[in-house]
């Protein structure tokens, strides 16, 4: 199976050790063990104590009953039987996609997005059409276009919301719209709600396996829940064909989560709101500083992104974003990811959920820079 090179990935591998100024992250800042237990009350001696008891198995096959609680109470109609633990949304993402996609099958993906949800598909031969987000468009789909597009032969279409790294959000009359273009074939649809917790209070947005019957959501603990290191998230879905389908591809890759990653996402869990609080405040300190510093750049515009932590900035000068990027850091140790990684020439990547001291610097260091254009 050939598979075409992960370039976000890359970009981040190869240097994101390496720089001053990390402007680019999408996780909410990471917590200590320690002050995720301050955070939450709890008494990581007794956790510890507790755990530190217990046999190093493979744990619960099917997942920690009290993790798999605490995801189901992030939907309004799951129960626990509705939910696969996975290797973080990456790892639900490939499992579902594996699982499901077969050589020869339709599949449609919105771009851009992470790359997954399109190479994953294309390397396992399945025939994949881009359903474009343009910034015309507020980065949204157009549901004209997404409807003319689907065929009696599409079997999976696979949406990011909100999205990376554009940061639009599809509302829930466009989300039931998108459901029922994809029930009027038949399609599975898979929907990377990652970035779905950061949103702005009093903004409700409904899951897609809430909402669809051939409908599964993949998210994690890693991004608004700033627990990256624990490297567990799920797909939720209510579909029994799925389910089985995935449950099966899993045996063949995972077998359980880990022990301990399962138990502190469990605690995690039954705080739920504390966490989001801590990173929601932080998303709306930096959004402001961010919005302000753009206004304030000729070179630069962008979208105000609606939910999640990224935004996408523009640029109007004669240079690609790969090597923008790696001038910006070479000068400057200020790193951000390539609009190009997406398929967006002459763009940035920006995360707004990151220390606000970082943010600040970074931002500063960008202004310089962009003064020699």
């Amino acid at each position: 199976m050939k598979i075409d090179a992960f370039q976000v990935e890359q970009w981040l591998t190869a240097y994101e050790t390496k720089v001053k100024y990390n402007i680019t992250k999408t996780s909410a800042v990471p917590v200590t063990l320690e002050g995720l237990f301050q955070m939450m009350g709890e008494d990581l001696e007794a956790f510890w104590r507790d755990f530190s008891r217990r046999k190093l198995s493979y744990g619960d096959i099917e997942g920690n009953p009290d993790f798999l609680r605490g995801v189901c109470g992030l939907y309004r109609t799951l129960s626990p039987k509705h939910i696969i633990p996975t290797h973080g949304t990456s790892g639900a993402n490939h499992l579902l996609i594996s699982a499901v996609v077969e050589p020869g099958d339709h599949v449609i993906s919105v771009k851009p997005t992470y790359q997954q949800l399109y190479s994953i598909p294309a390397s396992l031969g399945a025939k994949v059409d881009i359903l474009h987000l343009r910034r015309e468009n507020n980065y949204l789909p157009d549901l004209c276009e997404l409807r003319s597009m689907v065929t009696e032969k599409t079997k999976l279409i696979c949406i990011n919301n909100p999205d990376n790294p554009t940061g639009s959000l599809m509302d829930n009359a466009m989300l039931r719209e998108v459901v029922e273009i994809a029930r009027s074939c038949g399609a599975y649809l898979l929907s990377d709600e990652v970035y779905l917790p950061m949103r702005p209070k009093g903004v409700e947005i409904d899951c897609i396996a809430d909402l669809y019957e051939k409908g599964a959501s993949t998210c994690s603990m890693s991004k608004a829940y700033s627990l990256a290191g624990l490297r567990i998230g799920w797909i939720a879905t209510k579909n029994e064909e799925l389910l089985k389908a995935c449950a099966s591809h899993r045996e063949y890759t995972l077998i359980s989560c880990g022990l301990f990653d399962e138990a502190v996402a469990a605690l995690a869990l039954s705080h739920v709101d504390k966490l989001l609080e801590k990173n929601l405040e932080l998303i709306a300190k930096n959004l402001p500083v961010v919005d302000r510093w753009v206004a304030n750049e000729p070179h630069i515009s962008y979208l105000y992104p609606q939910a999640g932590t990224t935004a996408l900035l523009h640029y109007d000068m004669d240079i690609d974003s790969f090597t923008f990027c790696r001038r910006l850091m070479e000068e400057t140790g200020t790193f951000m990811v390539p609009g190009d990684c997406f398929d967006e020439p002459k763009s940035l990547r920006l995360g707004f959920a990151i220390d606000p001291e970082v943010l600040q610097a970074g931002l500063a260091e960008l202004h310089g820079f962009l003064t020699q254009f």
